[in-house]
């Protein structure tokens, strides 16, 4: 099969497909210091942005926002980029638009 040939993914069960956007682990302090994924020392949530979701995930939608532990989570590439693999259980909170804003809480 040649490389440049792409085929279709479907998640199966409840998985949910993400990206971050520093996939890396680095990340900006407020004063714009760069953190690097080492200097992490606590558990630290982080948030990715949902790609594909499997026929199972009943609360998730792709272009949401999840909040996950980093340490859940399988890494696959995909035609060259970078992606974690979720189970919908082990995702803590979704931010959406279309979710209703009586939580109280702006994310």
């Amino acid at each position: 099969m040649p490389e440049d040939h792409k085929l279709a993914i479907t998640m199966l069960a409840d998985r949910v497909l993400v990206q971050q956007p520093n996939a890396d682990g680095e990340r900006l302090s407020k004063g714009g210091l760069l953190i690097p994924s080492t200097a992490q020392v606590s558990k630290r949530l982080a948030w990715a942005e949902v790609v594909a979701v499997g026929p199972g995930v009943r609360l998730i939608q792709i272009g949401d926002r999840v909040l996950f532990n980093p340490e859940e989570r399988y890494e696959v590439e995909v035609g060259g980029e970078d992606y974690l693999l979720l189970r919908e259980r082990d995702i803590h909170g979704v931010a959406a638009d279309r979710i209703d804003g009586n939580t109280g809480l702006y994310l």
